[in-house]
């Protein structure tokens, strides 16, 4: 039985990053990746898509600045983010952290940006096997190796550390996690109650529209019901958007209040719309009156995963600790990280990826879980408690929230507006005590504990 130093399930970026960390500490290390076939790639790689923005701060978070990047990832420079409500608006120049990087963010390829990853764990020295499905990981803590891969049509592989990265569907984390837990590790991380869907599509702008929104990402919010649902416009390169929306998995209109007080439902839905029927909404609702839709916003086929549109779920819950006394590290995606509301982002999952494989390349993972939590805790418990605040924000909500950000962002930037003194009215006080009495309260934001584990 082949037997190596680290074993990683999952090869997008937290598992291409831990085997990067981990080959280049001198440990051998093997990624296994199912791998899709996708238009927009030649070979197989993991179907792990997002939005992909990267905000400034977040540079320094995910360790890998853009210059290190190869021609073709890095597609666009943004200078703010748009929040657009039913009928107040928000705009924000500044994340207000401290940062390395020059502008307010990126957008980039994440096609592109994945095989790059995986290019790089290649180059010093870690092995990533394309095709292979892992169909479940055995552990005897007495043996060595500790773990035992077992795979359809190949022989086991044995690994001293096992680095869990694929991602929000969980195939294999919640069978692995399942066996050191007295309760079912699905009510905390089950894929439909635990993760959000999204959809996008790749269309091209107006050339007048695509000078107008360049530079920008924006959001509506308040526009289509579900907790932190929301369209987008992400531009790319080429007078290109990705154009999209994520909402919960399952909702059922019946229970939505207001109905008609959501610019995207009609009154004759009797379920929740698709999501390029949402688009296809979006757009007659901004722009209908200037433009033809979908005539002037044609689909790029070319891109995406399947004929210019994509479909993929986000980890939308609280992450979780590892069973690191069982040489366990659970990351990105896969763990629950929650960023920008309910979305994991590649800063978060890269980051905490590298630093599974470089304590599991020193041979001791016991501060896994103190290590992550140092670098992406800020970033989670400021997410999660934004979160819990708008948990049952119907639109005029929305508009109040925007109203009172403005006045808020005219003497602080970013998120530090949170931060300032009580003199921006009244309303500006009620929001400031209600999150930092949220943070207060999800201080402890993991819903696994380590001590949680049975061994």
């Amino acid at each position: 039985m082949e037997h190596v130093d680290v074993a990683v399930v999952g090869g997008g970026p937290a598992g291409s990053a831990a085997a990067h960390a981990a080959a280049e500490a001198g440990a051998s290390a093997l990624v296994f990746e199912k791998g899709v076939p996708r238009a927009d790639r030649d070979g197989l790689g993991p179907d792990s898509t997002d939005a992909a923005g990267i905000l400034d701060y977040w540079v320094d978070i995910m360790g890998i600045h853009p210059d290190e990047f190869p021609d073709g990832i890095l597609l666009s420079e943004l200078d703010r983010a748009t929040f657009v409500g039913p009928t107040e608006s928000c705009v924000l120049r500044s994340t207000g952290i401290d940062s390395s990087y020059d502008t307010f963010g990126y957008t980039f390829d994440r096609a592109a940006f994945d095989d790059w990853l995986r290019e790089r764990a290649e180059g010093v020295g870690a092995d990533y096997h394309l095709g292979v499905t892992v169909k479940d990981v055995e552990t005897d803590l007495g043996s060595d190796p500790r773990h035992t891969l077992r795979f359809a049509d190949r022989d086991p592989v044995g690994a001293d550390f096992l680095v869990l990265a694929d991602g929000p569907q969980r195939t294999v984390t919640n069978r692995v996690l399942d066996r050191y837990l007295a309760s079912p590790v699905t009510d905390h991380l089950g894929t439909t109650t635990a993760n959000h869907i999204a959809y996008q599509e790749h269309r091209r702008l107006p050339a007048e529209l695509a000078e107008e929104l360049r530079g920008s990402i924006t959001f509506w919010w308040g526009h289509i019901p579900g907790h932190t649902a929301y369209p987008w416009i992400f531009p790319n390169d080429d007078n290109v958007a990705r154009i999209g929306l994520t909402m919960p998995i399952g909702l059922d209109l019946s229970s939505v209040d207001d109905r008609e007080s959501y610019a995207l439902l009609r009154p004759d839905d009797d379920t929740v719309p698709s999501g390029g029927e949402y688009l296809r909404r979006l757009l007659e609702h901004e722009y209908g009156d200037e433009y033809d839709v979908p005539e002037d916003f044609p689909l790029v086929e070319e891109r995406g995963k399947s004929s210019g549109t994509e479909t993929y779920p986000i980890s939308s819950t609280r992450p979780v600790d590892s069973p690191v006394d069982a040489g366990i590290a659970v990351t990105g995606g896969a763990m629950g990280t929650t960023s920008a509301f309910h979305e994991g982002g590649d800063h978060v999952a890269v980051r905490t990826g590298a630093i599974a494989g470089e304590l599991a390349a020193r041979g001791d993972l016991s501060t896994y879980n103190d290590r992550w939590k140092d670098a992406i805790g800020d970033e989670i418990l400021r997410n999660v408690t934004m979160a819990d605040m708008v948990q049952d924000y119907g639109p005029d909500d929305w508009d109040d929230i925007f109203r009172t950000g403005r006045k808020m962002l005219a003497d602080e930037g970013g998120y530090q507006m949170f931060e300032q003194k009580f003199s921006a009215g009244l309303d500006a006080a009620k929001l400031l005590l209600r999150y930092r009495w949220g943070k207060y309260r999800n201080r402890e934001f993991v819903s696994i504990h380590e001590s949680d584990y049975v061994y």
